[in-house]
């Protein structure tokens, strides 16, 4: 039987004594794009924690490619497995010293300069990035987005086979979110690179992810593909707010439309919220 590749077992884990996340039991395979999604306080930072060595499971494990990833060594998991956080403080190096650092888990023993290698193999990614100008910036001179590209190309510089992300078009405008969102998108395809990221944005998510996981009150709620996630029962029950699911004109992919506290006043005037959502989906052409 062919062994999942990165699988979360009956994870439960937290703080002290509580419990943050219970019984997550989520298998990606190698090569998927699996998105994590939920309300503020369901639990996706601390699952996060959990799958990237950061907190060690109360209840269950981590595995890729079957190992336990607290039976090897950080130097060895950071080969397999790359992170990239929420949104980088500025640090005095350039774009080039700071995608470097990713190199650090294939250093010898007994190395103390980077070898040639190492300085092709950080420049390659800097250029995938499209960042090659700001190769010699300081870190702290470069826009957000900029920022957000040199964090990839550093987690990149590690070759894992798995790129985890924590909201990586956080604080950033519309235009840094496509082109990050594309970027991801187009590594996971043309580098067979397994991709799982926390999200916020339920349409980036759908739009995005070929698989999403649904966390509520610190448990998986749903797993399935958008279409199967992000249904507008499904989203009233665990946000609690009012929306309506179309479908994205070109993609197809469900499109969630939140709906106001005034409009569902508005538009009531005395029907039942089936009826309500009747006539906002009538009002809304999207194809």
């Amino acid at each position: 039987m062919k062994k999942p590749f990165f699988n979360i077992c009956g994870l439960t884990v937290g703080y002290r004594h509580d419990p943050i996340v219970q019984d997550i039991d989520l298998v990606v395979d190698r090569g998927e794009l699996v998105g994590i999604i939920g309300p503020n306080g369901s639990g996706k930072t601390t699952l996060l924690r959990a799958m990237t060595r950061v907190l060690k499971p109360w209840i269950g494990e981590v595995l890729i490619d079957g190992e336990n990833i607290w039976h090897s060594s950080q130097k060895d998991i950071a080969k397999g497995l790359a992170v990239v956080s929420q949104m980088l403080d500025p640090v005095g190096m350039t774009v080039l010293e700071y995608v470097m650092l990713g190199r650090i888990p294939y250093y010898g023993r007994s190395q103390i300069f980077d070898s040639g290698k190492d300085y092709d193999i950080a420049n390659h990614y800097i250029d995938l990035m499209g960042i090659e100008s700001l190769s010699g910036l300081m870190m702290n001179e470069i826009s957000g987005g900029e920022r957000q590209l040199a964090q990839i190309a550093k987690a990149l510089a590690q070759e894992p086979s798995i790129l985890i992300l924590d909201e990586p078009t956080a604080h950033l405008d519309i235009t840094h979110q496509v082109r990050i969102m594309d970027l991801i998108k187009r590594l996971n395809r043309t580098m067979d690179l397994t991709v799982v990221m926390v999200l916020h944005d339920l349409n980036l998510a759908s739009e995005y992810c070929g698989r999403l996981a649904l966390l509520n009150e610190g448990r998986l709620y749903k797993v399935g593909s958008p279409e199967d996630v992000l249904t507008y029962q499904v989203i009233e029950e665990v946000y609690d707010t009012h929306v309506i699911v179309e479908k994205n004109p070109l993609s197809k992919k469900p499109f969630v439309l939140l709906v106001t506290e005034e409009e569902m006043g508005r538009r009531k005037g005395g029907k039942g919220l089936g009826e309500v959502m009747n006539v906002f989906k009538g009002a809304v052409t999207m194809e």
